[in-house]
């Protein structure tokens, strides 16, 4: 009797981590980049690695899901408000560089070329997809760009309809204030992203930008 105890301790017990580990090749598989087959070779890699991968990366994900916030200025995110990238002194005031998303910022930011600063729309304008000005932080953009200090704004939303939309709703807004109005140029491949943009194409788009 208590050997059959044992055996359903032990087929509940693997049941238990078998759909624990389902259940976790299903959470990654839904991040970018990893389909249900990358997943499963980084959930191996993760129960091989338990004291040098994936305990880390626990205490990594925990400490990072209580630290990180978005930065009340430009919408980067961060471990603190504002973020690192605003509260740099050293950055130049005088130009906003307006993106999409953070992963856009993020690929301006690793390119020496660019100084100034930045402002995360956090999307698109998309009649498909319903969204509309409201959903996007433009007023926050319109509000710093009305500054003494801001002589240029960059629009560096990506080379796609739904890009180029946005960004001639943005300067048809900002065309009332004194200041210069501009967006990238030679570069940027036609329904290119930034964040997949090496640093000589990222350079070449920031100084070939015209006015809109």
């Amino acid at each position: 009797m208590a050997c059959n105890y044992h055996l359903e301790c032990l087929f509940r017990s693997d049941a238990m981590a078998e759909s624990q580990i389902k259940s976790l090749i299903q959470l990654l598989a839904k991040l970018p980049g990893l389909g249900p087959r990358s997943a499963r070779r980084v959930v191996l890699s993760l129960i091989k690695n338990q004291e040098t991968l994936l305990s880390p990366l626990i205490r990594a994900l925990e400490d990072a899901a209580q630290k990180i916030t978005q930065c009340s200025t430009c919408g980067n995110i961060d471990t603190c408000n504002p973020c690192n990238v605003c509260n740099n002194p050293k950055r130049n005031d005088a130009q906003i560089c307006v993106v999409e998303d953070v992963a856009d910022l993020w690929a301006l930011e690793r390119n020496p070329s660019y100084s100034g600063r930045f402002h995360v729309l956090g999307g698109t304008l998309s009649a498909l997809d319903g969204i509309g000005p409201q959903d996007l932080n433009v007023p926050g953009l319109l509000k710093r760009a009305k500054s003494d200090v801001v002589l240029e704004v960059i629009l560096a939303t990506n080379a796609t309809v739904d890009g180029q939309t946005t960004a001639h709703y943005i300067a048809e807004k900002l065309s009332g204030l004194n200041i210069k109005i501009s967006g990238l140029a030679h570069g940027v491949p036609v329904g290119g992203e930034l964040d997949y943009l090496d640093e000589g194409t990222l350079s070449a788009a920031l100084r070939a930008r015209h006015p809109i």
